[in-house]
């Protein structure tokens, strides 16, 4: 029997329920990193969960080449970048601030686009709007801005860069092998960052060991090369506003969890974000513009055949 290709729509379906997997996994991290943080050194962290991402990764490198080695590079450079400054900035702000902050990058990614001739949906900017407003509900708590307010607003703006450079890279490269690239060069950058650090905190590493090592495997290794693989098929717009869902997640997951009340603001706040969800998802019609295009198209084709026929 003939195999059947998986059409663009399945695989763009696919790319999303990775996506959201991603964020279930990811939504788990702020609590964990506020903690760890408390008596690890930012790039300590950093360093021990890479080198564990990048030792399982690590075999895929067969397929390396010249190109390859450069996208995966320049990722792990923006990646490196958007860690080290979201670890620093959750010592001095709360997690759930530092989400909503980091939420912006659903509206600086087609921004950015748009800002690069590319052709933006007008439903896209209305649909990041609207997931950017139900996070605020759920988490702006007001108060002065303070230098980690103004670091994650700067990392926003790095993810956004990480995640239109991966849309651009990832189809042209096999997915573990840029993933590898990426998990090495962090790793590397991580341990030099660290210096000695990473020796002189062995007794802290060892107290968050199982953490560490759910970071490493889980929330780095899983979820750079299922954001890779799902970048593929879906749109940098549609993955940034698809990653809105992590607070969200974290927030229900606290409530289950942990107990934690939900509040008429979360409520409101998570039916905005699937609102969001819906708004980006409406099919959009064709322009007056086009439908005589296709029409002309259409005619053409017409005047051809029956030309060809007499």
């Amino acid at each position: 029997m003939p195999t059947l290709m998986p059409t663009e729509n399945s695989l763009r379906v696919k790319g999303i329920i990775l996506l959201i997997f991603i964020n279930i996994i990811a939504a788990t991290t702020f609590p964990l990193i506020k903690e760890i943080v408390t008596t690890l050194s930012p790039s300590t962290l950093i360093a021990t969960r890479f080198v564990i991402a990048a030792g399982v990764l690590s075999l895929n490198l067969r397929k390396l080449n010249g190109l390859l080695f450069r996208d995966g590079i320049v990722l792990g450079l923006l990646l490196f970048f958007f860690l080290g400054i979201e670890t620093i900035a959750l010592k001095t702000i709360p997690a759930n601030r530092a989400a909503f902050i980091g939420s912006l990058n659903a509206l600086i990614v087609p921004l950015l686009g748009w800002l690069s001739g590319q052709q933006v949906l007008l439903k896209t900017f209305l649909a990041a709007g609207l997931a950017v407003s139900g996070i605020g509900v759920m988490f702006w708590e007001g108060g002065e801005l303070g230098i980690g307010d103004v670091l994650m607003f700067f990392d926003a703006f790095v993810y956004a860069g990480y995640v239109i450079f991966l849309d651009r890279v990832a189809p042209r490269h096999p997915t573990l092998t840029l993933t590898s690239v990426q998990l090495l060069f962090i790793a590397a950058l991580g341990v030099l960052w660290s210096n000695t650090q990473i020796l002189n905190q062995f007794e802290e590493i060892r107290q968050h060991w199982g953490a560490i090592i759910y970071l490493g495997l889980m929330a780095t290794a899983a979820v750079i090369w299922l954001q890779t693989l799902a970048q593929r098929w879906v749109s940098a717009e549609e993955a940034a506003l698809l990653f809105t869902l992590e607070p969200l997640f974290a927030t229900i997951f606290s409530f289950w969890l942990l107990g934690e009340q939900l509040g008429i603001r979360g409520v409101i706040g998570g039916i905005l974000v699937l609102v969001a969800l819906l708004v980006s998802q409406s099919p959009q019609k064709i322009e007056p513009e086009a439908e005589v295009e296709v029409e002309i198209s259409e005619r053409t084709v017409i005047s051809l055949v029956s030309g060809n026929d007499s």
